[in-house]
Formats: structure tokens, C-alpha cells, sequence
């Protein structure tokens, strides 16, 4: 663990030489700007099931944020250096590769928040602050929510990407995994208009805890601090359960990778 205030300050001078590439992967997270002008324009005619014009703007500003500080590509990473060979090198040091998975994904965190907050808190203030929550015995709760999203999300990505091991064109799962992630995860609309049984669906998968329920401790005025610590205790479960199988599909994968390697 001492190492790690070094692996966050190489994270960030990694994040900083790249910021090319980062500001492109910054840009695939703005669909809730898209998804905002498309619902706000429907809310305009009329509230729609219960959702007005500052309901939808919330909502969506606060999806920005949350997005951009639990995102990940971990599991491109991964593909890419069990393919190429590269992962021969991490295992060679003296700390395990999933702490400076995450020492380097951590660290570009804070800079997303620099982007993403400003954008998000002036529109907030302007449009959308009355459908925020205001008790903050509530609100305190969205710090531990967001840390489990951000665990949540790297785990399932460090088992997509540990399937390198075992197919080289594994990485395709990931397309997979955005696509329900989109649906599910209320990325793309508030979960409560999800129809029927997807809804149903939505509401106990593991995609609602990567993204809507540090939303909904923002945005839901009717939640409470109660509600809000079940929705944490929830999100907890599932981040137990996947990290459990991210460290069991990868412990398959590399003694599978050392076999062949020897």
C-alpha cells in the first residue's frame, strides 16, 4: 500500500500525456446531454408519467456527473495487453495487477469531475435545482453509493477483460455489456419509464447500482436517508458479487495464460 500514492501520481501523468485520448473517451460519455434535449422538449408539451422539465434536467445533468466519475475502460486494457503479451511484464512486479489497474483508473477521476461538474452545477442552478433532493441526511449517502458504482463498473469490466485468456475476440462481450448497461443502468432514460418486466429487471440488476441509484439519492425528494442507506446496502451486495467473479474468471484465465506461457 505505500506504493500507491505512486501509482496515482504515474496514473495521472499517464491521463495527462494521453489527454487526447482521454477527451475523446470523455465525449462518449455526454448521450444524457443528447437525452436531455430530447426528453426536456417532450416535458415541454406536458409533464410526462410524472416527469416535468426540471425533473428531466436533474436527472440527466446529475447522470453526466455520475457517468463521467464511475466510468472505466479497464477491460480494453486488459484485452489488449493479455493479447499482446504485455500482462508478462505486470506480473513480474512485486504488486498485484489489479491494484494498479486501479490505482491508474482512480486517478483520472478527479479530472473527469473537473470537466464534467462545472457544465453540470451551471445548468443545474439555472434549470433544475428545485427536483433535487434537499435532505442532506440523505445526500451524504451518494459518497459510498458512487464509490460502489466505480467498484461495480471495474469489476464487471476486469472479468470482461480477464475472457482474453480464454477467446481473443472476447472484447466483443463489452459491446454487449454497453448495450444492457444502456438500458438498465437508466443511462439512457429514468428507470420508472422502462416498460413492464424490463423495469422489473432493471430495478434488481447490478446495472441500476453502476448508475442510477447514486442518481435517484440525488434526485429523488421522496427517498429519505432510510431509503437511501437500502439502496447503498444494495449496491454493496452486488459490489461483493462482482468482484468476486472478476477475481475468479481472472484466476482461471492466468493460470491458463502462465500454462501456455511455460
Amino acid at each position: 500500500m505505500r506504493a500507491l500514492p505512486t501509482l496515482l501520481r504515474v496514473g495521472v501523468a499517464e491521463t495527462v500525456a494521453y489527454r487526447a485520448e482521454f477527451l475523446v473517451w470523455m465525449l462518449t460519455t455526454t448521450l444524457p446531454l443528447v437525452m436531455l434535449g430530447l426528453w426536456t422538449s417532450v416535458a415541454d408539451e406536458a409533464p410526462f408519467q410524472g416527469f416535468a422539465r426540471a425533473d428531466f434536467v436533474a436527472y440527466y445533468l446529475v447522470t453526466l456527473v455520475v457517468r463521467n466519475l464511475t466510468s472505466s475502460w479497464v477491460s480494453w486494457q486488459i484485452n489488449m495487453e493479455i493479447r499482446s503479451g504485455a500482462l508478462a511484464m505486470r506480473l513480474l512486479r512485486p504488486i498485484h495487477p489489479f491494484v494498479t489497474y486501479l490505482a491508474t483508473h482512480v486517478s483520472a477521476v478527479p479530472l473527469r469531475g473537473m470537466v464534467a461538474l462545472p457544465v453540470a452545477v451551471l445548468l443545474l442552478v439555472t434549470s433544475g435545482r428545485d427536483a433535487l433532493a434537499s435532505d442532506p441526511l440523505q445526500l451524504v449517502w451518494i459518497v459510498p453509493a458512487v464509490v460502489l458504482a466505480w467498484l461495480i463498473t471495474f469489476s464487471i469490466q476486469i472479468a470482461i477483460g480477464s475472457l482474453a485468456f480464454f477467446h481473443e475476440k472476447s472484447i466483443a462481450v463489452m459491446d454487449l455489456y454497453f448495450g444492457l448497461f444502456a438500458v438498465l443502468s437508466g443511462y439512457l432514460l429514468p428507470l420508472p419509464l422502462l416498460p413492464g418486466w424490463v423495469g422489473e429487471v432493471a430495478a434488481v440488476s447490478p446495472f441500476r447500482a453502476t448508475l442510477s441509484i447514486p442518481v435517484e439519492i440525488v434526485t429523488r425528494r421522496d427517498l429519505g436517508a432510510g431509503g437511501a442507506a437500502e439502496l447503498v446496502a444494495f449496491s454493496a451486495a452486488w459490489a461483493a458479487a462482482t468482484l468476486g467473479l472478476a477475481l475468479l474468471v481472472w484466476r482461471r484465465g492466468l493460470r491458463r495464460f502462465e500454462a501456455v506461457g511455460s
